[in-house]
């Protein structure tokens, strides 16, 4: 069995025996209600929206990894692929039902792509009719925010941005993630 099968079927078995589900529809809801008041707080300033969901999903993505690694008990991942295999296999899987497809590797391996055949968090969603929502807001902002966050906490500084999205007409939703570095472990100044 390949390391991707290995970590599908973790994914799999931590959705069904260790994680304490929620209503799809709330979490949906309550989501939209986000973005819906972050547009009004902003005036519909959408390059504002996506960067106060950005850090909002940090925030959330400090707090998930401890969660995703104590339920998940994997070992540290060797490298930046078998990252993306646990994000998608076994990080979405657990926390919103879904798995994404990783692709579009770089020659560095640095670099990939999650594709999205589904995004609960759109579910029952239109984008604004204002001539600039379509091109400026991207609504799962969040997803690339958590990312950022739950990597810095096991060391890797990344990269997280959508490039499409079917909300705002594309015919795919799709994260790009580049790996910036790997943060070493430092060590407090000597105190004298």
């Amino acid at each position: 069995m390949t390391s991707t099968q290995k970590a599908a079927r973790l994914g799999e078995d931590i959705w069904k025996t260790r994680v304490d589900k929620v209503n799809a529809e709330l979490v949906t809801l309550t989501y939209g209600t986000i973005v819906a008041q972050l547009c009004g707080d902003y005036e519909f300033d959408y390059v504002q929206v996506n960067q106060q969901l950005d850090k909002m999903g940090y925030n959330i993505g400090m707090r998930l990894i401890e969660d995703f690694l104590s339920k998940s008990n994997i070992p540290r991942c060797g490298n930046f692929r078998e990252t993306a295999d646990m994000i998608s296999k076994v990080g979405f899987k657990m926390f919103l039902n879904i798995t994404p497809v990783v692709t579009n590797w770089t020659a560095d391996n640095k670099s990939f792509s999650l594709l999205f055949d589904e995004n609960p968090l759109c579910d029952f969603v239109e984008l604004p009719d204002d001539g600039k929502a379509q091109d400026e807001l991207w609504f799962s902002n969040i997803l690339c925010g958590v990312l950022r966050g739950a990597l810095e906490m096991v060391q890797m500084a990344i990269e997280a941005r959508f490039v499409s999205d079917v909300l705002r007409g594309n015919d795919t939703t799709e994260i790009r993630v580049t790996l910036i570095r790997y943060i070493e472990d430092e060590m407090p100044p000597d105190d004298e």
